[in-house]
């Protein structure tokens, strides 16, 4: 009878354990789904909490960014529409839907664009969480290779060819991900998020402009002092820019 007890005790630990798992899944689901039935009914602002909600508990995913994108976009938020595109476009750079609103979106706002270099033009062909995971398989291949070429007795071709794609493979990859990743369109990017914003030659409201930035535009901030970030701007130009106005696109 208490062996009866002590695996009945177990398997309602156990039923509990599954249950709380499956809850936990389920929620960020419905928290989705709570703020996409919001949006279809018209209650932007609304949608647009429950979506930053699912953001700052890391509930990550191309589509929640491009239906936060939306959601800022029917507010007229253009800047923070814009911001929330390059996220969704930033985890899955083949998203037809977002490519095709980004752009809208910066016609409507009239939002300016920084240049990608070349190596970000020719050699992006996927994120850099990819490049970096298809790297790293191609490192251990070339290591696996590499091991069996010297303690076999005999040397394959084969073996040797293998190993030596590889190791090109990880080269290009290592190549890719770090011209990507300092690149105009890496990790420093950002987006104006504010209106009216000027970027100036020093720190202070007072100093002179260098450019006008509307809502949307994309600098790559280069370094921060105080509340101000010196970034890198269209038109191949440099200036101060209030943090409060700028958010990375990389969170």
């Amino acid at each position: 009878m208490k062996r009866q007890k002590i695996i009945v005790g177990a398997a309602c630990a156990i039923t509990a354990l599954f249950a709380g798992v499956l809850t936990t899944f389920a929620q960020p689901d419905a928290q989705f789904a709570k703020a996409n039935q919001e949006y279809a009914q018209g209650h932007f602002k609304q949608a647009i909490d429950g979506y930053e909600e699912l953001i700052r508990s890391r509930e990550w995913s191309a589509n929640l960014f491009y239906d936060l994108g939306n959601a800022y976009f029917r507010v007229g938020d253009f800047g923070h529409a814009i911001l929330n595109y390059e996220r969704a476009l930033a985890l899955e750079p083949h998203h037809p839907e977002t490519q095709a609103n980004l752009r809208i979106a910066r016609d409507e706002a009239r939002a300016l664009e920084l240049q990608p270099s070349w190596p970000e033009r020719y050699l992006q062909f996927a994120t850099v969480n990819q490049d970096t995971i298809a790297a790293a398989i191609a490192f251990w291949l070339g290591a696996f290779c590499l091991t069996a070429l010297i303690f076999s007795r005999r040397r394959s071709a084969r073996v040797m060819a293998l190993s030596i794609f590889a190791w090109s493979f990880f080269a290009l990859l290592v190549t890719t991900v770090f011209w990507i990743d300092n690149g105009n369109k890496g990790r420093a990017l950002a987006i104006i998020t504010g209106s009216g914003v000027e970027a100036r030659l020093a720190t202070a409201d007072n100093a002179n402009s260098v450019l006008t930035l509307p809502p949307g535009s994309e600098v790559k901030i280069a370094s921060q002092r105080g509340d101000w970030v010196y970034s890198t701007l269209p038109n191949n130009l440099r200036g101060w820019i209030p943090a409060k106005s700028v958010e990375t696109v990389r969170l």
